[in-house]
C-alpha cells in the first residue's frame, strides 16, 4: 500500500472515529508504530490532522495552514500536476485563474505559453505571468487579502462576470468523497463560483493532500469540473463520480 492512499485512508478512518490510536492504526494497515508515526507527522504537517500524544484527530474545518506552509507543502507534486495541466492550454486561450499555491505553479508552468489573456484574482499569478511578455494579464478588483494575496469581495464578482473565458483554473482546499469542493472563506468561495460559471471549460487542480481535507464552506461539486489534475489515485465513490458525469481524470 503506497504512501498516498494509505495517509487518505487514514484520515477516512479519523473522520468516521473522530479520534484514532496509533495502536488502531498499526493493526489495521499491519505496519510498524514508527510508519504510523512518520503518516501521522505528514498529515499533521500539511494541516490534515490535529497530532496529540498517542493518535490523532481531524484538524481545523475553519482556519487554512499559512500561505508560506501551503508554499512548501507537496510542492514537487503541485509542479507536476500544473505541467500535466498545461498541455491543455493552447497558445491565444484566455483563461481565469484563482487563488491558491497550485494556480500558482500553474502560472509558473504557462510560462512557456504564448500569447495568453488571463484574468485573476490573485496577485502572484499576475507577478509571475508578468515575466511572459506575450501574456496579457487583468487583476480583478477587490479587496487585497494580505495573508496570501488573494483579491475577494462583491465587486471581485461583479467584476468576474463580465468576462467568459475558454478556461478556468481552479485549486482547492479540500474535497470530500461525496465530490463536495471545499473551502475556507466566504468570499473567496463566491468568486470561485462566478470563475466556474463564465468559463467554457473547468480544470480542477487538486494534489492528494486536498482529498478527505475538512473545511466548511461547499464551493460547489467536483461534477462542475470538466478535468480533474491530481497526483492521486482518488477513491472509488470519486472515480464513480467522475465518470458518471464525463469528468476525465489525469494522474500525473
Amino acid at each position: 500500500m503506497n504512501q498516498p492512499y494509505r495517509h487518505n485512508q487514514i484520515l477516512s478512518l479519523i473522520e468516521e472515529r473522530d479520534f484514532v490510536s496509533i495502536e488502531e492504526l498499526v493493526e489495521h494497515f499491519n505496519v510498524t508504530p514508527q510508519t504510523i508515526r512518520r503518516d501521522l507527522n505528514k498529515l499533521a504537517q500539511t494541516n490534515l490532522i490535529t497530532r496529540y500524544h498517542g493518535g490523532a484527530c481531524l484538524a481545523s474545518s475553519t482556519q487554512n495552514t499559512e500561505y508560506q506552509e501551503r508554499k512548501q507543502t507537496n510542492r514537487q507534486a503541485k509542479n507536476n500536476i500544473a505541467q500535466q495541466l498545461v498541455k491543455f492550454i493552447p497558445n491565444n486561450s484566455s483563461l481565469f485563474i484563482n487563488i491558491g499555491t497550485t494556480t500558482e505553479a500553474v502560472a509558473q508552468a504557462l510560462l512557456g505559453h504564448q500569447n495568453l489573456k488571463v484574468v485573476t484574482n490573485n496577485i502572484h499569478v499576475a507577478s509571475i505571468l508578468s515575466e511572459n511578455e506575450s501574456c496579457s494579464i487583468i487583476v480583478a478588483a477587490g479587496e487585497v487579502r494580505n495573508n496570501d494575496g488573494g483579491i475577494i469581495g462583491e465587486s471581485t464578482i461583479e467584476f468576474i462576470n463580465q468576462f467568459q473565458m475558454d478556461f478556468g483554473i481552479i485549486g482547492i482546499s479540500g474535497i470530500d468523497d461525496d465530490g463536495s469542493l471545499l473551502d475556507y472563506d466566504y468570499r473567496e468561495v463566491r468568486v470561485s463560483q462566478s470563475i466556474i460559471r463564465n468559463s467554457r471549460q473547468v480544470l480542477l487542480a487538486a494534489d492528494h493532500s486536498k482529498f478527505g481535507r475538512n473545511a466548511m464552506i461547499r464551493l460547489g461539486n467536483i461534477n462542475e469540473a470538466n478535468h480533474l489534475f491530481t497526483d492521486f489515485d482518488p477513491s472509488e465513490n470519486i472515480k464513480a463520480l467522475l465518470a458518471s458525469n464525463g469528468v476525465k481524470l489525469h494522474i500525473t
